[in-house]
Protein backbone atom coordinates (compact mmCIF):
# COMPACT_ATOMS: atom_id res chain seq x y z
CA UNK A 1 0.00 0.00 0.00
CA UNK A 2 1.40 3.42 -0.96
CA UNK A 3 2.37 5.98 1.65
CA UNK A 4 1.75 9.68 1.11
CA UNK A 5 2.76 12.69 3.17
CA UNK A 6 0.37 15.66 3.21
CA UNK A 7 1.46 18.80 5.05
CA UNK A 8 3.97 16.76 7.02
CA UNK A 9 1.52 14.02 8.02
CA UNK A 10 2.11 10.53 6.60
CA UNK A 11 -0.64 8.01 5.95
CA UNK A 12 -0.84 4.64 4.23
CA UNK A 13 -3.76 4.31 1.80
CA UNK A 14 -5.16 1.78 -0.60
CA UNK A 15 -3.94 1.63 -4.19
CA UNK A 16 -5.92 4.00 -6.43
CA UNK A 17 -6.77 6.46 -3.66
CA UNK A 18 -6.87 10.11 -4.70
CA UNK A 19 -4.96 12.80 -2.83
CA UNK A 20 -8.30 14.29 -1.75
CA UNK A 21 -9.46 11.04 -0.15
CA UNK A 22 -6.08 10.51 1.48
CA UNK A 23 -6.34 14.00 2.99
CA UNK A 24 -9.88 13.23 4.20
CA UNK A 25 -8.57 10.12 5.95
CA UNK A 26 -6.02 12.31 7.73
CA UNK A 27 -8.61 15.00 8.50
CA UNK A 28 -7.92 18.45 9.85
CA UNK A 29 -7.06 21.61 7.95
CA UNK A 30 -5.07 19.76 5.30
CA UNK A 31 -8.28 18.56 3.63
CA UNK A 32 -8.76 20.50 0.36
CA UNK A 33 -12.20 21.98 -0.32
CA UNK A 34 -14.25 20.41 -3.11
CA UNK A 35 -17.11 22.09 -4.94
CA UNK A 36 -17.62 19.68 -7.84
CA UNK A 37 -16.25 16.30 -6.71
CA UNK A 38 -18.83 14.03 -5.07
CA UNK A 39 -17.83 10.54 -3.98
CA UNK A 40 -21.12 8.72 -4.84
CA UNK A 41 -21.19 10.21 -8.37
CA UNK A 42 -18.99 8.55 -10.99
CA UNK A 43 -17.15 10.98 -13.24
CA UNK A 44 -17.50 13.97 -10.94
CA UNK A 45 -14.56 16.22 -10.13
CA UNK A 46 -11.92 18.20 -11.97
CA UNK A 47 -14.14 21.16 -12.85
CA UNK A 48 -14.09 23.70 -10.01
CA UNK A 49 -10.33 23.62 -9.22
CA UNK A 50 -10.87 24.53 -5.57
CA UNK A 51 -9.06 21.37 -4.44
CA UNK A 52 -5.69 22.35 -5.94
CA UNK A 53 -2.57 21.08 -4.16
CA UNK A 54 1.17 21.12 -4.83
CA UNK A 55 2.96 17.78 -5.32
CA UNK A 56 6.50 18.49 -4.11
CA UNK A 57 7.65 14.88 -4.63
CA UNK A 58 6.08 12.63 -7.23
CA UNK A 59 7.06 9.25 -5.73
CA UNK A 60 10.01 7.23 -4.47
CA UNK A 61 10.71 5.99 -8.00
CA UNK A 62 10.41 9.47 -9.54
CA UNK A 63 10.96 12.14 -6.88
CA UNK A 64 10.59 15.06 -9.29
CA UNK A 65 7.88 17.53 -8.24
CA UNK A 66 4.90 18.04 -10.53
CA UNK A 67 5.41 21.26 -12.52
CA UNK A 68 1.98 22.72 -11.79
CA UNK A 69 -0.64 22.59 -9.06
CA UNK A 70 -2.95 19.61 -9.54
CA UNK A 71 -6.57 18.85 -8.73
CA UNK A 72 -6.40 16.54 -5.71
CA UNK A 73 -9.71 14.87 -6.57
CA UNK A 74 -8.28 13.59 -9.88
CA UNK A 75 -4.67 12.85 -8.92
CA UNK A 76 -3.92 9.41 -7.51
CA UNK A 77 -1.48 8.78 -4.69
CA UNK A 78 1.92 7.25 -5.50
CA UNK A 79 4.17 5.56 -2.95
CA UNK A 80 6.45 8.15 -1.36
CA UNK A 81 4.49 11.12 -2.71
CA UNK A 82 4.72 14.36 -0.76
CA UNK A 83 1.95 16.94 -1.03
CA UNK A 84 1.57 20.51 0.21
CA UNK A 85 -1.99 21.65 0.83
CA UNK A 86 -2.74 24.49 3.23
CA UNK A 87 0.90 24.68 4.31
CA UNK A 88 2.00 26.19 0.97
CA UNK A 89 1.27 29.84 0.20
CA UNK A 90 1.11 29.17 -3.55
CA UNK A 91 -1.75 26.75 -2.95
CA UNK A 92 -3.60 29.22 -0.72
CA UNK A 93 -3.15 31.97 -3.31
CA UNK A 94 -4.39 29.66 -6.09
CA UNK A 95 -7.51 28.77 -4.13
CA UNK A 96 -8.11 32.44 -3.48
CA UNK A 97 -7.92 33.05 -7.22
CA UNK A 98 -10.35 30.23 -7.93
CA UNK A 99 -12.81 31.62 -5.38
CA UNK A 100 -12.53 35.06 -6.98
CA UNK A 101 -13.31 33.46 -10.34
CA UNK A 102 -16.31 31.57 -8.96
CA UNK A 103 -17.66 34.79 -7.46
CA UNK A 104 -17.36 36.84 -10.69
CA UNK A 105 -20.98 36.24 -11.66
CA UNK A 106 -22.33 34.99 -8.35
CA UNK A 107 -24.88 37.43 -6.90
CA UNK A 108 -24.44 38.79 -3.40
CA UNK A 109 -27.79 37.47 -2.21
CA UNK A 110 -26.77 35.34 0.78
CA UNK A 111 -29.24 37.27 2.99
CA UNK A 112 -32.18 35.92 0.93
CA UNK A 113 -30.73 32.59 -0.23
CA UNK A 114 -32.14 29.41 1.32
CA UNK A 115 -28.71 27.78 1.05
CA UNK A 116 -27.19 30.32 3.43
CA UNK A 117 -25.66 28.62 6.44
CA UNK A 118 -24.83 25.40 4.62
CA UNK A 119 -23.33 26.80 1.41
CA UNK A 120 -19.83 25.58 0.55
CA UNK A 121 -19.14 28.65 -1.56
CA UNK A 122 -20.09 30.84 1.39
CA UNK A 123 -17.51 29.02 3.51
CA UNK A 124 -14.85 29.38 0.81
CA UNK A 125 -15.62 33.07 0.33
CA UNK A 126 -15.27 33.62 4.08
CA UNK A 127 -11.90 31.84 4.12
CA UNK A 128 -10.38 33.01 0.83
CA UNK A 129 -12.59 35.79 -0.53
CA UNK A 130 -11.60 39.43 -0.93
CA UNK A 131 -13.53 42.37 0.47
CA UNK A 132 -13.77 43.98 -2.98
CA UNK A 133 -14.12 42.67 -6.51
CA UNK A 134 -11.87 43.55 -9.45
CA UNK A 135 -14.56 42.61 -11.95
CA UNK A 136 -15.70 45.62 -13.98
CA UNK A 137 -18.18 44.05 -16.39
CA UNK A 138 -21.85 43.23 -16.11
CA UNK A 139 -22.66 39.96 -14.41
CA UNK A 140 -24.36 37.18 -16.31
CA UNK A 141 -28.12 37.08 -16.22
CA UNK A 142 -30.49 34.37 -17.41
CA UNK A 143 -34.14 34.10 -18.24
CA UNK A 144 -36.00 32.37 -15.43
CA UNK A 145 -37.44 28.97 -16.27
CA UNK A 146 -39.88 26.79 -14.33
CA UNK A 147 -38.51 23.28 -13.79
CA UNK A 148 -41.39 21.95 -11.70
CA UNK A 149 -43.30 22.30 -8.44
CA UNK A 150 -40.56 21.01 -6.15
CA UNK A 151 -37.28 22.53 -7.36
CA UNK A 152 -36.39 26.19 -7.82
CA UNK A 153 -33.57 27.01 -10.25
CA UNK A 154 -31.47 30.16 -9.73
CA UNK A 155 -29.07 30.00 -12.66
CA UNK A 156 -27.24 33.18 -11.61
CA UNK A 157 -25.93 31.27 -8.57
CA UNK A 158 -24.78 28.20 -10.51
CA UNK A 159 -21.04 27.42 -10.66
CA UNK A 160 -21.44 24.64 -13.28
CA UNK A 161 -20.16 21.85 -11.05
CA UNK A 162 -22.25 19.27 -13.02
CA UNK A 163 -23.27 17.43 -9.84
CA UNK A 164 -26.99 17.68 -10.60
CA UNK A 165 -26.44 16.33 -14.11
CA UNK A 166 -24.47 13.33 -12.84
CA UNK A 167 -27.10 12.71 -10.17
CA UNK A 168 -29.93 12.67 -12.70
CA UNK A 169 -27.90 10.44 -15.01
CA UNK A 170 -26.94 7.88 -12.39
CA UNK A 171 -29.90 7.54 -10.03
CA UNK A 172 -32.86 8.28 -12.33
CA UNK A 173 -33.94 6.77 -15.64
CA UNK A 174 -35.22 9.98 -17.19
CA UNK A 175 -32.81 12.93 -17.16
CA UNK A 176 -34.38 15.98 -18.80
CA UNK A 177 -31.87 18.66 -17.81
CA UNK A 178 -28.25 19.33 -18.63
CA UNK A 179 -25.66 21.92 -19.63
CA UNK A 180 -26.77 24.00 -22.59
CA UNK A 181 -24.54 26.51 -24.38
CA UNK A 182 -20.79 27.04 -24.26
CA UNK A 183 -18.33 29.21 -22.37
CA UNK A 184 -19.90 32.22 -20.70
CA UNK A 185 -23.29 31.23 -22.13
CA UNK A 186 -23.33 27.76 -20.56
CA UNK A 187 -26.26 27.15 -18.23
CA UNK A 188 -28.27 24.42 -16.54
CA UNK A 189 -31.59 24.07 -18.33
CA UNK A 190 -34.26 21.57 -19.28
CA UNK A 191 -34.94 20.43 -22.80
CA UNK A 192 -37.85 22.43 -24.25
CA UNK A 193 -38.83 23.74 -20.79
CA UNK A 194 -39.69 20.33 -19.38
CA UNK A 195 -40.29 19.92 -15.68
CA UNK A 196 -37.85 17.75 -13.72
CA UNK A 197 -40.29 15.14 -12.50
CA UNK A 198 -39.27 11.68 -11.30
CA UNK A 199 -39.18 9.88 -7.98
CA UNK A 200 -35.60 10.91 -7.16
CA UNK A 201 -35.38 14.37 -8.74
CA UNK A 202 -35.16 16.10 -5.35
CA UNK A 203 -31.65 14.76 -4.82
CA UNK A 204 -30.26 17.44 -7.12
CA UNK A 205 -31.07 19.86 -4.28
CA UNK A 206 -28.87 17.95 -1.83
CA UNK A 207 -25.87 17.67 -4.16
CA UNK A 208 -25.88 21.34 -5.23
CA UNK A 209 -23.03 23.08 -3.35
CA UNK A 210 -24.60 26.54 -3.74
CA UNK A 211 -28.12 27.97 -3.86
CA UNK A 212 -28.74 27.29 -7.54
CA UNK A 213 -31.19 24.44 -6.85
CA UNK A 214 -33.37 24.85 -3.78
CA UNK A 215 -36.46 23.25 -2.25
CA UNK A 216 -39.63 25.11 -3.27
CA UNK A 217 -41.54 23.62 -0.31
CA UNK A 218 -39.01 25.19 2.08
CA UNK A 219 -38.60 28.47 0.21
CA UNK A 220 -38.26 31.49 2.57
CA UNK A 221 -39.86 29.59 5.47
CA UNK A 222 -36.92 29.62 7.89
CA UNK A 223 -33.16 29.73 8.27
CA UNK A 224 -31.32 26.44 8.79
CA UNK A 225 -29.70 27.68 12.00
CA UNK A 226 -33.13 28.24 13.54
CA UNK A 227 -34.04 24.59 12.93
CA UNK A 228 -32.88 21.43 14.65
CA UNK A 229 -31.70 18.58 12.39
CA UNK A 230 -32.91 15.19 13.64
CA UNK A 231 -32.18 11.74 12.26
CA UNK A 232 -35.45 10.03 11.37
CA UNK A 233 -36.65 7.04 9.38
CA UNK A 234 -39.83 5.53 7.96
CA UNK A 235 -40.78 2.44 6.00
CA UNK A 236 -40.57 3.44 2.36
CA UNK A 237 -41.02 1.21 -0.68
CA UNK A 238 -38.96 3.52 -2.93
CA UNK A 239 -35.83 4.37 -0.94
CA UNK A 240 -34.00 3.61 2.31
CA UNK A 241 -36.32 5.92 4.27
CA UNK A 242 -33.39 7.22 6.35
CA UNK A 243 -33.38 11.01 6.41
CA UNK A 244 -32.67 14.16 8.36
CA UNK A 245 -35.78 16.12 9.30
CA UNK A 246 -35.38 19.80 10.17
CA UNK A 247 -37.75 20.70 12.96
CA UNK A 248 -38.86 23.64 15.03
CA UNK A 249 -41.14 22.74 17.90
CA UNK A 250 -43.54 20.13 16.52
CA UNK A 251 -43.26 21.27 12.91
CA UNK A 252 -41.10 19.65 10.23
CA UNK A 253 -39.95 22.36 7.83
CA UNK A 254 -37.97 20.23 5.41
CA UNK A 255 -36.56 16.76 4.85
CA UNK A 256 -33.12 16.04 3.41
CA UNK A 257 -30.89 13.05 2.87
CA UNK A 258 -28.32 12.34 5.54
CA UNK A 259 -24.90 13.81 4.77
CA UNK A 260 -21.41 13.12 6.03
CA UNK A 261 -18.98 15.71 7.41
CA UNK A 262 -17.99 16.72 3.87
CA UNK A 263 -21.56 17.39 2.81
CA UNK A 264 -21.92 14.24 0.69
CA UNK A 265 -25.16 12.25 0.73
CA UNK A 266 -24.91 8.88 2.44
CA UNK A 267 -28.01 7.42 0.74
CA UNK A 268 -30.27 9.12 -1.78
CA UNK A 269 -33.95 9.46 -0.88
CA UNK A 270 -37.16 9.62 -2.88
CA UNK A 271 -39.44 12.60 -3.46
CA UNK A 272 -42.21 11.08 -1.34
CA UNK A 273 -40.00 11.17 1.76
CA UNK A 274 -38.55 14.57 0.87
CA UNK A 275 -41.60 16.59 -0.16
CA UNK A 276 -44.76 14.80 0.98
CA UNK A 277 -43.99 13.61 4.50
CA UNK A 278 -43.89 16.77 6.63
CA UNK A 279 -45.87 15.53 9.64
CA UNK A 280 -44.14 14.33 12.80
CA UNK A 281 -46.41 11.27 12.79
CA UNK A 282 -44.86 10.18 9.47
CA UNK A 283 -41.45 9.64 11.06
CA UNK A 284 -39.69 7.71 13.78
CA UNK A 285 -37.34 10.28 15.31
CA UNK A 286 -34.01 8.69 16.24
CA UNK A 287 -32.31 11.70 17.82
CA UNK A 288 -30.28 14.82 17.04
CA UNK A 289 -28.12 14.77 13.92
CA UNK A 290 -24.43 15.29 14.63
CA UNK A 291 -23.41 18.55 12.95
CA UNK A 292 -19.85 19.83 12.69
CA UNK A 293 -19.30 22.28 15.54
CA UNK A 294 -17.86 24.94 13.20
CA UNK A 295 -21.12 25.04 11.24
CA UNK A 296 -23.53 27.94 11.76
CA UNK A 297 -26.24 25.26 12.03
CA UNK A 298 -24.69 24.27 15.36
CA UNK A 299 -25.34 27.70 16.84
CA UNK A 300 -27.26 27.33 20.12
CA UNK A 301 -27.68 23.60 19.54
CA UNK A 302 -24.84 22.58 21.83
CA UNK A 303 -24.55 23.50 25.48
CA UNK A 304 -21.91 22.17 27.88
CA UNK A 305 -21.05 19.36 25.48
CA UNK A 306 -24.65 18.18 25.15
CA UNK A 307 -27.00 18.54 22.23
CA UNK A 308 -30.24 20.34 22.89
CA UNK A 309 -33.25 18.67 21.30
CA UNK A 310 -36.12 21.00 22.11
Amino acid sequence: MPKVTIDGQTIEVAEGTSILHAARQLGGESVPPAMCYYTPLKGSGGKCRTCLVKVTKGSEKDPRPMPKLVASCQTMVMDGMEVASKSDQAVVDARKGVVEFLLLNHPLDCPICDQAGECHLQDLAFEHGSANTRYEFERRTFEKIDIGPYIKLHMTRCILCYRCVYTANQITDNRVHGIIGRGDHAEISTYIEKAIDNDFSGNVIDVCPVGALTDRTFRFKSRVWFLKPMDAHRDCDKCCGKTTVWVSGEDIYRVTARKDKYGEVEEFICNTCRFEKKSASDWVIEGPRAIERHSVISQNHYANGATTVV
